[in-house]
Formats: structure tokens, C-alpha cells, sequence
């Protein structure tokens, strides 16, 4: 079993940066992929970022491509997620997920249904 907390949601101007942690409990973290999606306000849960098991592959949504980094550190138990030149439009929830479809293998996963273990979120806010 998984357990995940995300932190380091925030209300920030647009241009500005933020970064979001995902710590997971439960030894076999590091075995599987992690990713964030977000939900905004009347819209359904998007993927925005993955990172396979190892490290070595990531993958974006091509509206955060160039601005946001997603990154793990193995050690720690934690994925994280660097956003940069934040934009109003980045304005949402943000929520961590790891297991399911992903472990151990570097193959892409970005549906919600790939992913058993859910953080419970993190606002994110971006102004004007």
C-alpha cells in the first residue's frame, strides 16, 4: 500500500513559480511511475506530467512543455514538480498519483485509471 501527501500549493502571480512535493509512503514507491493532474474549476482531472520508475523517462502535456519539470527522488520518497512562468490558466487542484499500470516499466501512462494510489490535492492559484 501507497500512501501520498501532496504539498507546496500556493497562490502566486502569473510569472511566477512553484514547486509541488509528493511524498509517498510504503516501500514500494520507488518501483512505480509517478505523475500530477490537475482539475480546474468545471473541468475534468488532465494529466500534466510523468516520470517513470527510474527516473530516466518524463512526460508533459503539451500546454506545460518547457515550463514545468517533474523529477523524483528515490531516496526520499517523493516526486516532485517544478512550474515555472506560471499562468492563470495553470489555476487548479493538483494531485499526485503513482502505482497501477506503472510498475517498473518506462512506457507512458497518462489516464487517470492507470494510477491506483491518489494524493488528496493541492490548490493552486495563479493571478493576474
Amino acid at each position: 500500500q501507497v500512501q501520498l501527501v501532496e504539498s507546496g500549493g500556493g497562490l502566486v502571480q502569473a510569472g511566477g513559480s512553484l514547486r509541488l512535493s509528493c511524498a509517498a509512503s510504503g516501500r514500494t514507491f520507488g518501483s512505480y511511475g509517478g505523475a500530477w493532474f490537475r482539475r480546474a474549476p468545471g473541468k475534468e482531472r488532465e494529466f500534466v506530467a510523468a516520470i517513470t520508475w527510474s527516473g530516466r523517462n518524463t512526460y508533459y502535456t503539451d500546454s506545460v512543455k518547457g515550463r514545468f519539470a517533474i523529477s523524483r527522488d528515490n531516496a526520499k520518497n517523493t516526486v516532485y514538480l517544478q512550474m515555472n512562468s506560471l499562468k492563470p490558466e495553470d489555476t487548479a487542484v493538483y494531485y499526485c498519483a503513482a502505482g497501477g499500470r506503472t510498475y517498473y516499466t518506462e512506457t507512458y501512462y497518462g489516464l487517470p485509471s492507470d494510477y491506483n494510489y491518489w494524493g488528496q490535492g493541492t490548490q493552486v492559484t495563479v493571478s493576474s
